[in-house]
């Protein structure tokens, strides 16, 4: 068992920036690949950006690459979305996901966080 704790969210100006994090407890942390996802009113679970058990290894949508930056840090069990350059249309619940296997559909996903809300502003 794997869980999963999201904190960061936040209202934030278009342009600006936020970090989200996500503490993991539970099972052993680096043995998923840790990834966000977000989901938008009256829209499907979309993925954000995923990254592989070692950190070497990093995925992202091609609505947010060049401007989110995945990282995490296994001595603390936790997984970090940089979020820059924000613009209204990233405004969504922000999931944390832990899956064994590398994967960007979320029916993959093997334990989810409750989400943290990123409202951005025109």
């Amino acid at each position: 068992q794997v869980q999963l704790v999201e904190s960061g969210g936040g209202l934030v100006q278009a342009g600006g920036s936020l970090r989200l994090s996500c503490a993991a407890s539970g099972s052993i942390f680096n043995n998923y690949h840790m990834a966000w996802f977000r989901q938008a009113p009256g829209k499907e679970r979309e993925f954000v950006a995923e990254i592989s058990y070692h950190g070497c290894i990093t995925y992202y949508a091609d609505s947010v690459k060049g401007r989110f930056t995945i990282s995490r840090d296994n001595a603390k069990n936790t997984v970090y979305l940089q979020m820059d350059s924000l613009k209204p249309e990233d405004t969504a619940v922000y999931y944390c996901a832990a899956t064994r296997y590398q994967t960007t559909q979320a029916r993959d996903i093997n334990y989810w966080g409750k989400g943290t809300l990123v409202t951005v502003s025109s």
